[in-house]
């Protein structure tokens, strides 16, 4: 019974050994065949564009604030009631146009009172002349003493200079008739009306209306002071142009830059710039965000790529270079700075060599590629037809 079962188990072993070895053969025969027949290799579709010079501006970018070139307060010099508005919320003025006038005729009747007490003075203060020159010629003589022609000589001169004061009461009363009527100081736009007709203010107190002037107006702006040295560098050689763009506009808005502050602002390491806009067409308005672009000067001849061609990767920046044989090529650049949708290559490619724009993320060295928007080639022999028409004459 034991020699049976040992048989039975020897059968078994040799059963799986044979097995095994066929398993083992078919794999090998397998890896023989899969080395032996390759696929050809994946061809990947990409766009690609030509590496080109072009002469590209320097420009800095940033984000401004629209401020009005000046802006002015109005408020009364004197304290009465509002008596007339010459004006509406809103309105553009122009400099000298009459704004509001005050009820002159407690300053009418302060003036008449004034030039009244002028004129007295001036008449005793004449009279008081004379006196004092009868008694000079008297006191020449001996007939008076000379006390009294000092005691006259003095009050002549004290009459004098009471006629001066009377001549400055008078005159101050003139200029605060003159300020019941208030006139606008700059060419502007009004805005809110805080008072009106009937409203009694006080001499320098709250603003009546405040007036912007936007034409011309001022962009300010901060850029890094990394920026500071290229700034003031072309600045020296000329003005510098500054564009200003809004959301809402078909083309930006050509200014000039006029200001940079004396210092950089330790708190965010910039420095405030300002560029002044005509603004004839009052497309800027005072409190609108724009963006600017300032420009310092044109590069010319330099290598540039489209911006999406430019990859970074551990090692930096790079493209892939179609080759002549249609292989891709890793090529690691150094990009100079970016303008709109163009990259400046400093070094690491020549004018005219061919850059993946799209579908690098299926490329590896080596792979090969077909461009998918490759323009058909021109010049080449077309097929003549045969037969009787081959000729038409």
């Amino acid at each position: 019974m034991r020699n049976a079962e040992c048989g039975v188990r020897n059968v078994m072993r040799a059963r799986r050994w044979v097995v095994s070895s066929l398993v083992l053969c078919a794999v090998l025969i397998t890896g023989a065949c899969s080395k032996t027949k390759q696929p050809p290799p994946r061809v990947v579709p990409v766009v690609a564009e030509a590496a080109v010079r072009k002469s590209l501006p320097l420009q800095i970018r940033a984000i401004g604030n629209v401020e009005a070139y000046n802006t002015v307060s109005v408020k009364s010099q004197v304290s009465g009631e509002i008596s007339e508005v010459f004006f509406r919320e809103g309105q553009d003025v122009k400099q000298g146009k009459m704004l509001f006038r005050i009820d002159p005729r407690p300053f009418e009747a302060a003036l008449r009172q004034a030039e009244s007490a002028l004129a007295r003075d001036r008449a005793q203060a004449k009279n008081a002349q004379a006196e004092s020159a009868r008694y000079e010629a008297l006191a020449a003589r001996g007939f008076v003493s000379q006390q009294e022609y000092d005691r006259a000589r003095t009050n002549a001169a004290a009459l004098d200079a009471m006629v001066q004061a009377d001549e400055a009461a008078a005159e101050n009363a003139r200029l605060q008739l003159e300020y019941t009527v208030i006139l606008s100081p700059i060419d502007g736009r009004t805005g809110a009306i805080s008072v009106q007709k009937g409203n009694v203010v006080k001499a320098n107190d709250v603003p009546l209306v405040t007036i912007n002037q936007v034409a011309p107006i001022y962009v300010t702006f901060s850029v890094p002071e990394q920026d500071l040295a290229s700034i003031k560098r072309y600045q020296a050689s000329g003005e510098l142009h500054v564009d200003a763009s809004l959301a809402q506009a078909a083309r930006p808005i050509a200014g000039r830059l006029t200001f940079m502050d004396n210092k950089v602002n330790t708190q965010t390491g910039t420095i405030l710039l300002k560029a002044t806009f005509p603004n004839q067409d009052r497309a800027l308005w005072p409190g609108q965000f724009v963006d600017v672009v300032m420009t310092l000067t044109t590069e010319k001849d330099r290598v540039v790529v489209p911006t999406p061609a430019v990859q970074t990767g551990q090692q930096g920046q790079f493209v892939f270079v179609v080759k002549d044989d249609g292989t891709a090529e890793m090529r690691p650049v150094t990009v100079a700075r970016t303008a709109d949708q163009w990259a400046v290559i400093e070094k690491g490619l020549q004018a005219g060599e061919t850059v993946v724009t799209d579908g690098q993320l299926r490329l590896a060295p080596g792979a090969k590629v077909e461009i998918k928007n490759a323009k058909p080639e021109t010049g080449k022999d077309e097929k003549k037809p045969e037969g009787k028409n081959a000729e038409v004459k």
